[in-house]
Formats: C-alpha cells, structure tokens, sequence
C-alpha cells in the first residue's frame, strides 16, 4: 500500500472524520461559557445548566417485585426506603437522568435524591 492510498473505503473513512471534525468544532463554538456564580474558599463556583435543567420525577409510577424483577437488570443498583411494613425503591440507572422523585411516603411528603 502507498502512502497515498485512495480506495474508496479510505476517502470515505476521511470525509466522514472531517465531518465529525467539522461539527465537534461548530458545538464547541457555539457552547456559551459557564456563568459564574460564587465562590467558595476562593475558587469559583460555575452553573453549567440552567435551573431546572435536569427534571426531577414528580409522579412515580411503581412497579411490583415480579414486575420490577421482569424488566430490570439482577446488578442494577437501587436506592429505597422503608417503614418496616412498606418499602419503595428507586433505580439509580433511572435517576442518572432525573436526580429527585417527590413523592410521598407514609403520609410524608419526600424528595429522595441522587
């Protein structure tokens, strides 16, 4: 093979990485900078989303065991919480996208967090 290989395989493999190359640079230009809004022992504090950025789940919707166990992965990491006689759980697979459910639990209004 020569150093100036030309087989369509190769250019392709090139348009697309300039392609790539291309767009990577229009996001990162286009990417307002992080707004300072503190500090905190001398070091700046930066908001990278904007207030309600990440949603937080308001009206869980709960599965039974056998319906859980059905649908989720034996290894996928819960959080829950219980009273002795109730319990709930959360997966942490599903709050990596929302961070809090309010919900209430026996009688108390909660926000578990992640």
């Amino acid at each position: 093979m020569s150093s100036r290989d030309t087989t369509p395989s190769t250019r392709l493999s090139l348009i697309a990485l300039l392609c790539f190359s291309l767009i990577a640079a229009l996001a990162l230009a286009e990417r307002p900078e992080p707004e300072v809004y503190g500090e905190f022992q001398g070091d700046k504090m930066y908001t990278l989303l904007p207030p309600d950025g990440i949603p937080a789940i308001l009206d869980p919707e709960y599965l039974t065991g056998q319906e859980a166990a059905d649908q989720m992965s034996a290894d996928e990491p819960v959080m829950g919480l219980t009273n002795g006689k109730d319990s709930v759980c959360w997966s942490t697979w599903q709050l990596d996208a929302h961070e809090i459910v309010n919900d209430e639990f026996d009688g108390i209004a909660i926000a578990a967090t992640w």
